[in-house]
């Protein structure tokens, strides 16, 4: 739901940049760029940052989606994003149905798909159809629409998969600059392991609270709830309808505002990128049943920097968020 020199000295920096262009033409190599680093264009600063996390100073990163008060799910892309994909040497996206526009651009600028990662097909998580979904991707003007199943696409909740994804980024950018080969590997190495002790935290979350109820505005957190021991009580026709951009049934709303106001479930996990009257709805009653609110974006949010650590960080505050108002 959504960015003075001389004239001596300016002409020989024309001529330097021409024979430049002249040696290799736009597109043609998959060596670093001229500065020595890899560009990388992703879907949202999420990626940016495991981006920077596994490629360190030997990357270049442009997120195309890098602000909370843009919406994922609907963006348009710019001119400046054509320009940004046309000289990438790797495009991240999450895939599945979520970030099209970014594949529709790779292909515009004949993009090798071999140097498009696509977050859903590396996690493990989703089913062939799903995890190939990518491939007929077209529009980013179009609205966002799930057409697959149940299969939730926000993989970047899901600890693993993004463990799998340092591991494909590591490789891919081994093979665009293969002199850094052991450094991408042992950044996705260190990223990994920080993921492991965040992992630690939540195993040990589990031993309490396993299978404690909870409620959701949208799919976005579940994975992370999950992994938490949390069980999502949401009526499936709300997230449904959420998910598909159509209008909640009163019926089912109805449902979905009893329950998130009742002290059947322990706290409401709240969208708060892409809300809307519904989902407003929903946490309007969870406060005033005093049922927690947590509060869960779709990008890095505000205060914490893509620098390579920052979505650690995020998901550390998101665990220590849940555990709070879990009184734990």
């Amino acid at each position: 739901m959504h960015r003075s020199f001389s004239v001596t000295l300016a002409a020989t920096a024309a001529i330097a940049l021409l024979l430049t262009g002249c040696a290799t033409p736009a597109g043609s190599s998959s060596a670093p760029t001229d500065d020595n680093r890899i560009s990388v264009v992703t879907s949202t600063n999420v990626y940016g940052d495991i981006v920077k996390a596994v490629g360190g100073d030997k990357v270049t990163v442009n997120a195309i989606i890098s602000k909370t008060s843009q919406d994922p799910h609907s963006y348009e892309a710019s001119a400046q994003d054509k320009l940004q994909v046309s000289k990438a040497k790797l495009v991240v996206e999450n895939g599945g149905g979520y970030d099209g526009f970014l594949h529709k651009l790779a292909d515009d600028a004949n993009v090798d798909h071999d140097n498009i990662v696509s977050a859903v097909e590396v996690s493990g998580l989703a089913p062939e159809g799903v995890a190939s979904h990518t491939e007929g991707e077209t529009s980013g003007t179009e609205e966002h629409h799930h057409d697959h199943g149940d299969f939730n696409e926000h993989v970047w909740y899901n600890l693993d998969a993004m463990a799998a994804l340092a591991d494909a980024l590591a490789g891919k950018l081994s093979t665009l600059d293969a002199a850094s080969a052991s450094t991408f590997t042992a950044n996705a190495e260190a990223f990994k392991a920080s993921l492991g002790e965040l992992r630690g935290r939540l195993d040990e979350m589990k031993k309490t609270v396993s299978g404690t109820p909870v409620v959701v505005s949208e799919l976005v957190p579940v994975y992370l709830l999950e992994s938490a021991g949390l069980e999502n009580k949401t009526p499936e026709a709300f997230t449904t309808a959420i998910e598909e951009g159509t209008d909640v049934p009163p019926s089912v709303l109805k449902e979905t505002e009893d329950l998130a106001g009742s002290q059947e479930v322990r706290l409401l996990a709240y969208n708060n990128q892409t809300e809307g009257t519904q989902t407003e709805a929903v946490k309007r009653a969870a406060i005033a049943g005093a049922v927690p609110v947590v509060d869960f974006t779709e990008t890095l949010p505000d205060g914490i920097s893509p620098d390579g650590k920052g979505y650690v960080q995020w998901m550390k505050a998101n665990v220590e968020n849940i555990s709070k108002a879990l009184g734990l």
